[in-house]
C-alpha cells in the first residue's frame, strides 16, 4: 500500500502526464483537477463534470493508467469524483465517484516485453532481443487517430502529403529516403510522419516492423543501453525496424555520441532498402552542431517543408476538429477563429478545446460569436505585429520589380499605378493608420486618392481572377512576415 498522500501522488501524476502533452491539453484538462483521497492504493480525483470525466477516460486513459502504474504501481488505481450540478436549494456542490474503465482485454500493457511496450526514459526493462532468434514483436508507438483521412490538405502541406502516401504505400522502394519533413511547431509533422506509419501498417500488417520514437527518448535509451553494458543490443534492435519515424532530429544537436551511433543505424537501415522518415523544426542544413555526414544523408532523398495554413485550410480543419470533438459552430464562430489564430493547427485546436469545455462546464447548447470572442480573447495575440507603410512599399514594388520610390512619385504609367494602388489597399488592411496618412507616404496625396485607390483594386479583385491571385498572394507574403 503506498504511504504517499493524494496530493504528492497526484503530484507525481502531473509531472509525468506534463511531459506527454502540450502545455495547452495539460492547462486545459489537468490543471483543474484536485486530488481528492488515495486510500486502499485507489487515487480519488474531483473533475468539474460528467462530460469532463468521459473525456479523460475517452482520450487520456492509457496515458492515465500508465502513469498510475508507475507512481502506485501495477495495482494502482483511479476513482473519479465527479462535481454533479447545483439544484436551486443546494449551497454545495454534489458528487458522484465513478471508478476508472476496465483494461480492455487486447491492451495488455506487460505482453510485450521484447520490443518497445512504452517509451518512459529509465523504466524500460528488457527492450531488446538477442538477433537470430527471432523477430521482435515491436509496439510502433504510433497513435491511431494520426491517419490521413483526418489530415487536412491545402496548399501549405500539398507536397509533403502526396509524397507522405507515396512512401506509406511503398516504404522503402521509393526515391523519397530518407524523407524529411520540416517546419515551425505546431504545423502537423507529428501527424502527418505517424501517418505514414499507421499506413504502412494497414498495407503490409505484421510483415513490417514500424516505429515511431522522439529523438529525446532514443538518446534517453542509448545512454541506459551504454549505462547496462548493451550497445550492441540496442544497435541490433534498430537494425530490424522496416520503417523507422524519428520526430524533432533537431534535438539530436550536440550529442555527439547519440549522432554517431544514429548515423550508424541510418547506414545499416539505408543499406537494406528501409524507409527513414525524419522531423525537424527547420531545415537539415540550418540544424546546428550536428555532424556534416548526417546532414547530407539527411539530405539523400526528399526535403518537404510545411508551411502555415492559409485561412482555407485553416477553416477546413476548424470544421474537421469541431466535428470530432462532437461540437457544432456556426460559420461565424469558424470564420472568427480561422482570421484570428493564424500562426499554427496547434493554436486552432486549442481555441476548440477551450470552447469545448467552456459549453460543457456553463451547459451552452450553441455558442454564438460574441461568446466565442469573450471565451477566446486571453488566447488571441494581435493579428499582426507593428508593420510600416514603408515595408509594405518594398514587399509591393519588390513583388513588381520596380524602385520603391516610384510609388511615391506622381507617374502615370499603368503599372506603378497598380502597385501604388495595391500598396495603398494593402496599408489600409495591415495597418492603423487613417487614409490621410496613408496618402502623405504615397508622394503627398489626399484621403480622397487613397479611397478610390482601395475602391479600385476591390473591383477589381472581384471580376479578374489574375488580379485576385496577385493581391492575395502579397497579402499572405505580408501576412507571414507579421506572424
Amino acid at each position: 500500500m503506498s504511504t504517499l498522500s493524494a496530493e504528492a501522488a497526484w503530484e507525481q501524476c502531473l509531472d509525468i502526464i506534463q511531459d506527454n502533452i502540450s502545455y495547452q491539453k495539460y492547462k486545459s484538462w489537468f490543471e483543474p483537477i484536485d486530488p481528492v483521497k488515495l486510500e486502499d492504493n485507489t487515487l480519488t480525483i474531483e473533475v468539474p463534470s460528467q462530460f469532463w470525466y468521459e473525456w479523460l477516460e475517452e482520450h487520456y486513459y492509457g496515458m492515465l493508467r500508465s502513469t498510475l502504474a508507475k507512481v502506485l504501481g501495477e495495482n494502482g488505481k483511479l476513482e473519479y469524483s465527479v462535481v454533479l450540478e447545483k439544484s436551486d436549494n443546494e449551497t454545495n456542490n454534489r458528487s458522484v465517484r465513478l471508478p476508472q474503465r476496465p483494461m480492455p482485454p487486447d491492451s495488455n500493457q506487460n505482453e510485450n516485453m521484447s520490443g518497445y511496450s512504452e517509451y518512459s526514459p529509465g523504466k524500460i526493462e528488457n527492450p531488446f532481443v538477442i538477433p537470430g532468434i527471432r523477430k521482435a514483436k515491436i509496439d510502433s508507438n504510433l497513435n491511431n487517430n494520426y491517419v490521413f483521412d483526418r489530415y487536412i490538405e491545402g496548399d501549405c502541406n500539398r507536397l509533403a502529403r502526396s509524397a507522405a502516401m507515396a512512401i506509406a504505400e511503398n516504404p522503402g522502394s521509393n526515391s523519397f529516403n530518407p524523407f524529411f519533413i520540416y517546419g515551425g511547431t505546431g504545423l502537423g509533422k507529428t501527424h502527418l510522419i505517424q501517418s505514414i506509419g499507421n499506413k504502412a501498417k494497414q498495407e503490409y500488417g505484421n510483415e513490417l516492423a514500424v516505429l515511431y520514437i522522439s529523438s529525446e527518448s532514443f538518446t534517453n535509451e542509448f545512454v541506459q543501453a551504454i549505462r547496462n553494458n548493451r550497445a550492441s543490443e540496442f544497435t541490433m534492435f534498430y537494425r530490424q525496424i522496416d520503417v523507422l519515424i524519428v520526430d524533432d532530429i533537431q534535438f539530436f544537436s550536440g550529442k555527439e555520441k547519440t549522432q554517431e551511433e544514429f548515423f550508424h543505424i541510418f547506414n545499416a537501415l539505408h543499406q537494406d532498402g528501409k524507409q527513414i522518415v525524419l522531423s525537424s523544426d527547420r531545415a537539415p542544413r540550418e540544424i546546428p552542431d550536428i555532424e556534416e555526414r548526417l546532414i547530407s544523408r539527411f539530405s539523400w532523398g526528399l526535403s518537404a517543408d510545411l508551411q502555415i495554413p492559409e485561412y482555407e485550410t485553416r477553416y477546413a480543419i476548424l470544421e474537421r476538429k469541431a466535428n470530432d470533438n462532437g461540437i457544432e459552430l456556426s460559420p461565424d464562430v469558424l470564420e472568427f477563429i480561422a482570421h484570428n489564430f493564424k500562426s499554427n493547427v496547434r493554436d486552432l485546436e486549442g481555441a476548440i478545446i477551450k470552447l469545448l469545455a467552456f459549453a460543457s462546464l456553463q451547459h451552452v447548447d450553441e455558442i454564438e460569436p460574441q461568446m466565442a470572442k469573450q471565451v477566446l480573447k486571453d488566447m488571441i495575440k494581435e493579428s499582426h505585429t507593428s508593420i510600416s507603410i514603408e515595408q509594405i512599399q518594398n514587399y509591393v514594388c519588390d513583388y513588381f520589380g520596380i524602385d520603391t520610390n516610384k510609388v511615391r512619385e506622381k507617374t502615370r504609367k499603368q503599372e506603378i499605378v497598380e502597385a501604388r494602388q495595391i500598396a495603398m489597399y494593402l496599408s489600409k488592411q495591415f495597418t492603423d493608420s487613417s487614409l490621410k496618412t496613408i496618402g502623405l507616404h504615397f508622394g503627398g496625396r489626399d484621403h480622397s486618392t487613397v479611397i478610390h485607390a482601395i475602391s479600385t483594386v476591390e473591383e477589381r479583385m472581384q471580376t479578374t481572377a489574375k488580379h485576385k491571385r496577385m493581391v492575395d498572394e502579397l497579402y499572405q507574403k505580408i501576412e507571414m512576415a507579421t506572424l
